[in-house]
């Protein structure tokens, strides 16, 4: 099925109101409260999770440029559940609240789901309710932070502007321009 057929399709499955196919990909809006039973009730049609991640909804930034619109806070978690066989896929989204970052975990539905949940609870400080292990991934203990919410400071940013000038270094023989000194590089 397309799309915006298979969008329809699986929101009905979950009975979710808000659906969409942009870009080509079936996305279905359920609320937190649902957020396992959407993934239960989808798990025979499309048994392979792919991936789950979230996006950081906010106006604040630590470094960079304002948003150019006000955008509603919150964090949005997505995940990405497949059937191999047909080609049918499916984005399934939930809000979450700012000044409660909770969710239950999926873990029990789909086990592919533990690494991703530590790293969106390492990255954007999202607590996986009955999550069996929250252990780091990347990050060294005693890290303080989320380095994925904007507002966290990233010294990089800091240092170069994001998305920063590429540094590039001419040919050898060529004129290196950036170095200001109109001289050719000399060779090694």
């Amino acid at each position: 099925m397309n799309p915006s057929e298979a969008a329809e399709h699986f929101a009905g499955l979950v009975g979710a109101g808000r659906f969409s196919s942009d870009f080509g990909t079936a996305k279905v809006f359920v609320p937190r409260e649902r957020w396992v039973e959407a993934h239960r009730t989808l798990k025979p049609h499309l048994p392979f999770f792919s991936w789950l991640s979230a996006i950081d909804w906010s106006n604040e930034r630590a470094v960079g440029e304002p948003a150019e619109s006000p955008v509603e806070e919150r964090y949005e978690v997505l995940s990405r559940l497949g059937d191999v066989t047909e080609g049918n896929a499916v984005i399934l989204s939930t809000d979450v609240p700012k000044d409660a970052p909770s969710l239950p975990t999926l873990v029990g539905v789909y086990g592919g789901a533990n690494w991703h949940e530590r790293e969106s609870a390492e990255m954007f400080g999202i607590v996986f309710e009955g999550h069996p292990n929250t252990a780091h991934l990347y990050l060294p203990d005693g890290f303080e932070g989320h380095p994925l919410r904007k507002t966290f400071p990233l010294l990089s940013r800091e240092v170069k502007p994001w998305p920063g000038t590429v540094d590039v270094e001419g040919m050898p023989g060529e004129t290196n321009t950036e170095a200001g000194d109109g001289e050719p590089e000399a060779e090694a």
